[in-house]
């Protein structure tokens, strides 16, 4: 059965990060502009959602994470725990992202206003957490578009025309690739 669904805060992180992250078998691909430590409940422990993305990592997921701009120092710390991260999980910054997408195996998406952070998709209370909203779906037409809207930036094909790429850390190696044809 195809669905799509709207969902808005506290929503967002049990369907998303809490549910449907954790379930991926193949691949996941994350979207966000703003990147911080995040925080998620597994069992009765709070641990880092970087935590989630090694046992991923480590079952053989593979992970994309394409985000604006630098993350802050903590989750930087954090990402320094899991060495597995560093290999097993690809990144690329790109500062004109600002869409926000959950892809899972290709048969779920997410796509909404939440950032990766605690305010946007974390455990934070409803007192101090964003007013976010967004949809999920397996609706395999609308899994694919927003698949295509995050290849289309994972694979470059805006950096040639791009007037920001002083600011891209990523824009020489994508360059380098887009040239040797790959």
């Amino acid at each position: 059965m195809q669905n799509t669904q709207f969902i808005t805060d506290r929503q967002i992180y049990e369907q998303v990060v809490l549910g449907a992250v954790p379930s991926a078998k193949r691949f996941l691909w994350l979207a966000t502009s703003d990147l911080k430590d995040l925080y998620v409940a597994k069992g009765k422990r709070m641990v880092p959602f970087l935590q989630v993305l090694s046992g991923l990592v480590d079952a053989g997921v593979a992970i994309r994470l394409l985000h604006a701009k630098e993350p802050g120092p903590a989750f930087r710390k954090d990402f320094d725990r899991y060495p597995n991260l560093i290999d097993g999980m690809e990144r690329i910054l790109c500062p004109r992202v600002h869409f926000k997408s959950v892809i899972v195996d290709g048969t779920f998406a997410y796509s909404g206003s939440a950032n990766l952070t605690g305010a946007g998709v974390g455990a934070k209370s409803s007192n101090r957490r964003n007013f976010e909203s967004g949809f999920i779906t397996t609706a395999r037409d609308t899994v694919q578009a927003i698949m295509e809207q995050f290849d289309q930036v994972w694979m470059g094909a805006h950096c040639k025309a791009c007037q920001r790429k002083q600011y891209c850390a990523s824009y020489p190696e994508l360059l380098a690739k887009m040239q040797a044809g790959s």
